[in-house]
């Protein structure tokens, strides 16, 4: 299958600092700490990303697994893990996500600006999947870009900030092309407790949240 991330891949981490500052950096390890991650956890991690989030959840104790359909993205993040962490092992596996048949086997499934590349349909199989994979009372973590609220204002701009981003790799990667999604009403809808979420700030207004979700014991 083409590598939808061969052009735009090799730019991630540099886009990501220009477009949110370091936010989308501790929007992804928000929910990563010792009150969350206990030394032996499985933790899963649907898309490489810059990696660090993984890294962070290694260094934490974890036995960590990342999952990624691009190639290009997998060797970026074994590239960040080198660099930073070259005593950490962590097992990549370059597949589809729907393709990883391990029900209930992790303690941890962790999203970070991984649904939004999906149609609303398509991001909802794949939620229900990555549920699917997190064990009874395990956790499941997304981060994301936030819901737009607030004033007219404040709206307009998340909105027309979020267009940005998901025009760009429309053009790119071929990713699908919509609105904004409300994860914790997604994440509600199918089963999960909403424990916690967090906010992170641009131009004094809320841009990113990362939400965790618990499934039923």
């Amino acid at each position: 299958m083409r590598d939808k991330y061969r052009v735009i891949g090799p730019a991630y981490d540099f886009l990501s600092q220009l477009y949110s500052g370091r936010n989308i950096h501790r929007c992804k390890t928000a929910m990563l700490d010792m009150t969350t991650i206990r030394p032996g956890a499985r933790v899963l991690f649907a898309g490489a990303g810059h990696g660090r989030d993984a890294i962070r959840a290694a260094e934490l104790g974890a036995e960590v697994t990342v999952v990624d359909l691009s190639a290009t993205m997998l060797r970026k993040f074994d590239d960040a893990r080198r660099q930073e962490a070259p005593h950490l092992t962590i097992h990549t596996v370059h597949s589809d996500i729907m393709a990883i048949d391990a029900p209930g086997r992790y303690d941890m499934v962790v999203a970070n600006f991984f649904l939004n590349v999906f149609d609303e349909p398509m991001m909802e199989r794949v939620l229900g999947h990555l549920i699917d994979l997190a064990r009874a009372g395990g956790q499941v973590v997304v981060g994301d870009f936030c819901y737009p609220t607030g004033n007219p204002l404040a709206r307009l701009f998340k909105k027309a900030y979020w267009y940005a981003a998901v025009f760009t790799f429309w053009l790119f990667a071929n990713n699908a092309f919509h609105q904004i999604y409300n994860y914790p009403e997604h994440m509600q809808r199918m089963g999960l407790t909403i424990r916690d979420r967090k906010h992170f700030k641009l131009l004094n207004m809320d841009c990113y949240w990362s939400i965790l979700g618990q499934k039923p014991a």
